[in-house]
């Protein structure tokens, strides 16, 4: 993780760059500020042991932990997880796909604030996930407002490029199909658009 994404974990500005040219501002002040109303969608559907995928510093983690729902976030940055362990949360420095505690035991897994993205390819990160979680598991995304699914490489700051997609609400039956999930639940708040997945 570059300096910059560094800094916009801690509330800095910080700026994703696609390998097409395009520049997105990334929403750093609500990653480090507290749960919004809109995150309070996921939150309330985690009854059980919760891995927070992608956890950046820690908003949701924590929260669910003060809740007392047994939760880990997972994240690749060394700075992440500090930020998650200095709210109270428990983190670790891992890849969703590398080996991950628990695995095969999650009930909730959450893919919050395009986290559905990491990798590049969403129906092969989305069947990792149900590796993850237990027999009747659920998982809990968020998606883009609108359209399809991109793909692009990307960096933050001077970074290395890493795949990275976009998974748009209009994407998102064919996606589940794919990797053989079914819809139960969406629903939104405001620009944001949740989705619940479980195995077909």
């Amino acid at each position: 993780m570059t300096a910059s994404f560094d800094l916009g974990l801690l509330g800095g500005a910080c700026v994703l760059e696609s390998a097409n040219g395009a520049r997105i501002a990334l929403p750093t002040l609500r990653w480090t500020g507290q749960p919004t109303h809109a995150d309070e969608m996921l939150l309330a559907r985690c009854a059980g042991p919760t891995l927070d995928i992608g956890c950046g510093p820690g908003r949701l983690t924590a929260e669910l932990t003060q809740r007392g729902v047994p939760a880990m976030g997972i994240d690749v940055s060394k700075t992440a997880v500090r930020l998650t362990r200095e709210r109270g949360g428990v983190a670790i420095r891992r890849s969703v796909f590398d080996r991950i505690p628990g695995e095969g035991r999650w009930r909730h897994a959450i893919l919050a604030d395009g986290n559905v993205g990491i990798g590049g390819d969403p129906p092969a990160l989305l069947r990792r996930v149900f590796q993850l979680l237990a027999p009747g598991g659920r998982a809990l995304i968020e998606l883009e407002p609108h359209g399809t699914m991109r793909r692009d490489r990307v960096r933050v700051g001077d970074g290395t490029w890493f795949p990275w997609a976009w998974l748009g609400v209009d994407a998102l039956d064919d996606i589940a199909r794919a990797a053989s999930l079914r819809i139960a639940w969406s629903a939104a708040h405001g620009a944001r658009r949740f989705t619940e997945l479980v195995a077909a």
